[in-house]
């Protein structure tokens, strides 16, 4: 019963993240901004953990790719992003730490990640340092949102789903 609740949670994770990214986004530098994403990514690890909040960011990227909807560059982003919110919230349980994991993971290492991910996957030839401010600015503004919902959420209300050893 439990794999159901916590692949039920991953599927609302996935629908709020593919439709939200389209609902709302802002360009930003060299990329478009997806605060949504790294809301869903932020909500993901300290829910379900890292590996099922890895999953959810990678069928989020999956469906908006294939969908004609997002870039290839939601693939460093936003699993890294993911995966350093989840381990952060697992080893502390501080939700400002999942949001800290978000921002490092997706505005620094992911954004580091992309340019060569862009030059072999996608043909471009961009600098380092254009993709960092995007990535940061996209990052911030939705961990924030991320952050705010876990906040406003009750946590008695998330204990049946809360994340056990799911990852």
């Amino acid at each position: 019963m439990k794999n159901t609740r916590v692949l039920t949670l991953m599927a609302v994770l996935v629908a709020i993240g593919t439709i939200g990214s389209q609902l709302l986004w802002f360009p930003a530098g060299v990329a478009r901004a997806y605060p949504v994403q790294h809301a869903v990514n932020v909500m993901a690890a300290v829910l379900l953990g890292p590996g099922p909040a890895v999953g959810v960011a990678l069928m989020i990227g999956l469906l908006r790719n294939l969908l004609g909807l997002g870039t290839l560059l939601a693939f460093p982003g936003g699993m890294i992003g993911a995966f350093f919110a989840g381990i952060l919230y697992r080893k502390w349980r501080l939700h400002r730490l999942a949001v800290t994991g978000e921002i490092l993971g997706t505005g620094i290492v992911g954004s580091l990640l992309a340019v060569p991910f862009a030059n072999f996957l996608m043909g471009s030839s961009v600098g380092a340092l254009a993709f960092l401010p995007a990535f940061i600015v996209s990052s911030v503004s939705g961990a924030c949102i991320g952050w705010f919902i876990l906040s406003r959420v009750h946590h008695t209300e998330l204990s049946h789903i809360q994340r056990r050893d799911y990852s």
